[in-house]
């Protein structure tokens, strides 16, 4: 039985190497409709010790995609990423067991087919958030290392969305771990509007939208309840997607990677809208017809009715004065 699970909860790792030669892009690229050209960076934590509450300042290294078609990148900063707060920033967070080069290529393929999904929306910046997630150990330590791993980096993606203007529109488009960061990331900025932390923008009472969008998240099926540890995480958010799964293998077997609280994972077993702000926008989707019992984001943006849902959920109605596009329709 413990073999058994820990082979499903590896599954939350389970990723497809997307390649990154240009003759292997193009192919893909060829049965994709026009986008505009990828505005793609990439904010990576991957050096950064674990840490356990807010840090006051993180040595996020910084790059900046010149040329996607061969997926070459340069280093740049903190300042040029956030220089345009007129222009939305979509923030993709991978899941478990991508090496950085990895999740690099699944960012931009994520970007390129939201992209030619929502043509009519307004241009976006597309930030990767890239946390350490290769596999380091066997496969259910590994998941539960990497559960740990995601509460810490929960702190680094609140202090980078502490810095973004108060403005600028935000949508975070996160995949099954990658719930758990954002999730954590929340949770420290309502704390920090709370305090008047100093040096961070306000969270809960931003002039910008913030759309949320869960993919098979892997965090418990309660975060959100009156009494859950994330209730009041959704203040200043204005919309919440999620995309389930119920026939999700890897997801089943989640409350193994916590003994202290064996909750189902939300991405599993879903919510209700009840346990949503009134005034935030909630929509849910159940993907087990298309997707089945495996665990894995290429399943999900190969399906084009998903990835037009989801896109919609991201990126319709995010910048203020601009149409939404047919994946809103």
């Amino acid at each position: 039985m413990t073999r058994l699970v820990s082979r499903l909860l590896g599954s939350l790792g389970m990723l497809t190497v997307f390649g990154t030669c240009a003759a292997g892009l193009q192919a893909c690229r060829a049965a994709e409709p026009a986008c505009p050209p990828a505005d793609v960076w990439v904010v990576s934590t991957r050096r950064l010790p674990c840490i356990k509450a807010a840090p006051l300042t993180a040595d996020v290294a910084v790059e900046r995609c010149v040329d996607p078609a061969c997926g070459r990148w340069e280093r740049s900063d903190l300042a040029r990423l956030l220089d345009d707060p007129a222009r939305p920033l979509q923030i993709f967070i991978h899941g478990n067991r991508y090496a950085p080069g990895e999740a690099k290529a699944q960012g931009l393929k994520f970007d390129r087919h939201v992209a030619a999904a929502c043509s009519g929306a307004a241009p976006v910046r597309t930030v990767i958030f890239s946390w350490p997630s290769e596999q380091e150990k066997v496969l259910l330590r590994d998941g539960r290392a990497k559960y740990a791993r995601a509460h810490a980096d929960g702190h680094y993606l609140g202090w980078l969305l502490g810095h973004i203007p108060a403005e600028q529109p935000v949508a975070i488009v996160a995949y099954s771990f990658g719930a758990l960061i954002t999730a954590e990331a929340l949770q420290d900025l309502v704390a920090a509007d709370r305090s008047g932390r100093v040096g961070l923008q306000p969270w809960t009472t931003r002039a910008g939208r913030t759309h949320i969008v869960f993919i098979a998240p892997a965090v418990r099926c309660d975060a959100f309840a009156p009494r859950g540890p994330y209730r009041e995480t959704l203040a200043g958010c204005d919309r919440l997607s999620l995309v389930i799964n119920s026939h999700d293998d890897a997801l089943r077997f989640f409350p193994w990677l916590d003994k202290r609280v064996r909750a189902d994972a939300l991405g599993y077993v879903g919510m209700p809208r009840r346990w949503v702000p009134g005034e935030v926008e909630f929509t849910a989707t159940d993907a087990a017809a298309i997707v089945g019992k495996n665990h894995g984001l290429p399943l999900y943006l190969a399906s084009p009715a998903l990835t037009r849902r989801i896109a919609a959920a991201a990126r319709d109605d995010l910048a203020p004065g601009v149409p939404a596009g047919p994946a809103g329709h």
